[in-house]
This record gives structure tokens, sequence and C-alpha cells, in this order.
């Protein structure tokens, strides 16, 4: 009775045994052992590689850490900003050049100005009258022609400043005073500057162009000259005195013709040139080289 005893006692010890061993992980020498030249077959799949991003960055993503951050600009300028001087003069010279400035000069209203008109009188027929004893047919009908008008270099500056532009406008010409019976009595050769500012302003539409400032003729600018040589005393009074009276109102009469001519050039200059000059100007950049 005893070993039979001990045998069910063993067995449900075993028994036992066994059911806790089932619930337990396999051992790490049960382990099963797979071939190293043999792939493992999983039900995962495999991973498939991310697309490579391109070069050039999104504008979405954030920019890397190692680049700046793109600023914005304003509008692009010539390479070089100082040919843009040369080209403003070059448009100005041919403007006045197909603008008819020399027809303009040509029939300046020189007589009607100095009230000449044979026996009339006039400031003119005044002076005349002091040599009329010394030279016939000075008392006769006085003409005064503009001939050679031309059209000197042009010449730029930029205000200390820098939003303003100043050209002088050189000028060149021959007066000839002539009367019928003496013929061509005297030839004088004119030479003025005429000085006109350019600045940039925005219209009642926001667009930007250039427009004269105060146009002028600086003091001492106007030359006149003999071109007959010396002459004799009584002629040389003249000359004195009709120089006396062109200083007066020659400038201003030139100017009145020249200035609105400018005016009217700066209105139809090429788009491109006026925008990159008036940003300059605006801005205050230097970009006229000074001599």
């Amino acid at each position: 009775m005893s070993h039979v005893r001990g045998l069910i006692v063993f067995w449900g010890l075993l028994v036992q045994t066994i059911v806790q061993l089932e619930g337990l992980p396999l051992l790490p020498a049960q382990l099963p052992v797979l071939p190293l030249n043999k792939a493992v077959s999983s039900p995962v799949k495999q991973a498939q590689p991310l697309p490579a991003l391109p070069l050039s960055a999104s504008p979405d993503l954030p920019s890397p850490l190692n680049q700046a951050l793109a600023l914005p600009v304003g509008p692009a300028l010539p390479t070089d900003p100082t040919e843009l001087a040369g080209s403003l003069t070059n448009a100005l010279s041919s403007g006045l050049l197909t603008g008819d400035l020399a027809g303009t000069l040509e029939n300046l209203p020189l007589l009607d100005l100095l009230g000449t008109g044979g026996a009339s009188g006039g400031l003119l027929g005044n002076l005349l009258g002091k040599v009329t004893s010394l030279i016939p047919g000075l008392s006769s009908i006085i003409d005064i022609k503009v001939t050679n008008p031309q059209l000197l270099e042009l010449g730029l500056v930029q205000s200390p400043a820098g939003h303003r532009l100043y050209v002088t406008i050189p000028l060149g010409l021959i007066l000839k005073v002539n009367t019928p019976l003496v013929g061509n009595l005297l030839k004088l050769a004119v030479q003025l500057n005429i000085t006109a500012e350019i600045m940039a302003v925005k219209d009642s539409q926001g667009k930007t162009r250039l427009v004269v400032g105060d146009c002028t003729h600086p003091p001492g600018s106007l030359e006149i000259s003999l071109l007959n040589g010396t002459a004799p005393p009584a002629i040389q009074n003249l000359v004195d005195s009709l120089t006396g009276i062109l200083t007066k109102v020659l400038p201003d009469l030139i100017q009145g013709k020249v200035c609105p001519l400018v005016n009217g050039i700066l209105g139809h200059l090429d788009i491109s040139l006026v925008h990159d000059i008036a940003h300059l100007l605006i801005n205050k950049l230097e970009f006229v080289i000074r001599l």
C-alpha cells in the first residue's frame, strides 16, 4: 500500500509540473537554430526607400539651417548704373535734334523783340542812327537772322543730395545783321548754356515719371563775339550796343523755347530708363560720375 501511495503522489507531482511547463516560453537552448545561408521568411513587408528630395527646396518647406532665408528685393537695376547717365544724355540729345531745335532757333522773333522795322525805328533803329552819317544805307531796313544753330555735347551732374539731376544744354548760333544796301554788316557768334533740373515725381495715378523743375540760364553763360575780326570804331559802337541789348533779351527768349522741348522729351523716354533713373533718384543713389 505504501508503494502504491508513493506512485500516486509521484504521478500527481509529475502532472502538475508538466502543466506549469506548458505555460512557459522555450529556453534559449530550445530555440530553433536558423541556417546562415537561408533567408528568413517573414509576413512583414520590407520597407520601401523614401523618394529623394529635389535640391531646390519647395516654397512650402522650411529652408535648411545652413541656408539664408530669401529676402524680397526691389526691381532689377542695370549691371552698371552709371550707364544710365549716358543713356539719358543720348536720349535728350536725340530728342532735341529730332524735335526741330534747329528750326526753333532759326525762327526766333528777334526783329519783333528788338522792335526794329525800318523807318519805325526801335532799339536797333536808334543805334544805327549813330553811324548812318559814316556808312550810307544803314538807315534802311535791318534784318537779323539766326544761322548755323548747333547743339553741343550735353553735360549731366547729380545734386549733392542725390535726388535731382541737372542737365546742361550748350547752344551755339550765328547772328547775321544785314541791310539791303550794305549787305552782311555783322556776324556775331553766340553761345548760351541752358540748365534744366530733372526730378522724379508721381502723378495722380501713382506712376513715376521724370519732369523738368527749374529751367534757366546760369549768369554769365551767354557769350557774344564778333566774327568779322576787328571793326571800325563806329561799327564797334554798334556791336557793343547790340551786344548789350541781346544780353538782356536773348537768354530768356531761347530758354522759353528750349525748356518745353526738354520736358516733352522726358515724357516720351523709354519706360525702363525712366523707371531705373527714378529708382536711383528716389533712393538718393549716386550714378552720375563726377569729373
